[in-house]
């Protein structure tokens, strides 16, 4: 049976068998119980809507941090527009709906037996588990990252966190007339505009503390990724003289005691070194045997439930997904709704949807006023994937209004997930 969207807000899980915890068994009495490890946006999301849609269910969310960072936003902090407080939250909402919260790390999965194990020793039995571990960042592509990193002599503050608060403080101290060097990843990566943003919120504060200083912006892409007119604009009218963008300029090593950072064509010294190296699906995914695309870096799914195509039982959302999708927050939630439906729809025995809507909004500051946006909606057509609306697009210019809209939606999207 399809859902309308009316019922698909009514759905209720039927009975199929309870996990048990602290045994390696999988379930099989009274109600089925799935187990979603990651409480970030697309966790705690999917977490949320399996006990609302599916109260017949039993749900444990795996999250081993005490409180939720938010990557949307994480630049703000860079560019001196939010403090570290601002972005950082509480889980105490999310119990209310009836989720098991479990403060840990799981460190194995056995899809054949359908368990987890965690750190503590607790193996966790499961009917159907939802992996939403983000992304890992291989730090090991760039030469001598992992030594300057140790230092704290190059952060890559990718994953929101001690490095976002230690790069803050790394561009406090920084003279003026420095130069600040950042790099973007070669695609995909987790927020494609997100390090051009980055760039924007730092030219920033340079303007109003450091107006001698500089940016230079080495791109592993051939060009600009995402929302080039908006960041383009931004750069050359807000900017101008300020930032050195540098295409097909991948970071090959970094030497921190030397702070160079070196690609193809030469040898650039920063004062402050912010490398972003390439990514993957997140390690939870390598456990469950799910990282099944050709060069075993992501997760190919059925794009109506999001479950493995190698790997049954196991769902993937968020960033380690492989698709055209764009690997964002936002996108996240809307992965985590479809899987939840479509789980609900499994332990009843009957179909998901066949043809599941999803969109995505994706708001960049440019300056402390000023904003723009991407925006679009995705259908799944069988055969073609998620195919994007027409009507879709994005801002070519940062303006104040869309700067309110931007602080509105993070504040909306964090309530969705958290509250």
């Amino acid at each position: 049976m399809t859902l309308n969207r009316r019922d698909f807000l009514k759905v209720s899980g039927a009975g199929a068998a309870a996990a048990l915890t602290g045994c390696a068994t999988t379930a099989s009495s009274a109600r089925p119980h799935v187990v979603v490890v990651g409480a970030g946006f697309g966790g705690a999301t999917c977490a949320k809507y399996l006990r609302q849609w599916g109260p017949n269910i039993d749900v444990t969310l795996i999250e081993p941090n005490d409180k939720f960072v938010s990557c949307p936003i994480s630049n703000w902090v860079l560019g001196g527009l939010r403090t570290m407080d601002d972005i950082t939250h509480g889980y105490d909402n999310l119990p209310r709906h009836g989720i098991k919260m479990v403060k840990d790390s799981v460190v194995a999965i056995d899809p054949a037996k359908r368990f987890v194990k965690t750190r503590s020793g607790a193996s966790i039995a499961y009917d159907r588990l939802v992996l939403a571990p983000g992304i890992e960042i291989l730090t090991g592509t760039v030469k001598g990252f992992n030594e300057a990193e140790t230092t704290g002599k190059v952060v890559h503050a990718w994953k929101a966190g001690p490095q976002t608060a230690l790069l803050r403080k790394q561009l406090e101290a920084m003279p003026d007339g420095g130069t600040f060097v950042m790099s973007v990843p070669a695609a995909p990566y987790r927020c494609p505009p997100g390090p051009y943003e980055r760039a924007c919120m730092v030219a920033n504060y340079f303007k109003q503390a450091k107006p001698k200083s500089k940016i230079i912006l080495l791109d592993g892409n051939p060009d600009v990724v995402s929302k080039k007119p908006l960041f383009t604009d931004a750069w050359n009218t807000l900017y101008p003289g300020m930032l050195d963008y540098r295409p097909n300029n991948a970071p090959l090593a970094v030497d921190g005691s030397k702070m160079t950072v070196t690609t193809e064509f030469d040898d650039v010294r920063g004062d402050v070194l912010n490398v972003v190296p390439r990514q993957r699906a997140g390690e939870l995914c390598a456990m469950a045997g799910a990282r099944n695309d050709s060069a075993g870096n992501w997760c190919a799914v059925n794009f109506t439930t999001f479950e493995s195509t190698t790997v049954p039982n196991v769902h993937i959302i968020g960033d380690s997904v492989l698709s055209s999708l764009p690997k964002s927050g936002h996108m996240a939630t809307n992965m985590a709704k479809i899987c939840a439906a479509a789980i609900v729809e499994l332990l009843a025995g009957r179909q998901p949807d066949p043809i599941p809507v999803v969109a995505n909004t994706c708001y960049s500051a440019t300056s402390s006023s000023t904003s723009g946006y991407v925006a679009n909606v995705y259908r799944f057509e069988a055969g073609k994937g998620y195919v994007s609306a027409p009507e879709g697009g994005a801002t070519p210019k940062g303006d104040a209004l869309n700067f309110t809209y931007n602080e509105s939606w993070a504040k909306n999207i964090w309530a969705e997930v958290l509250s």
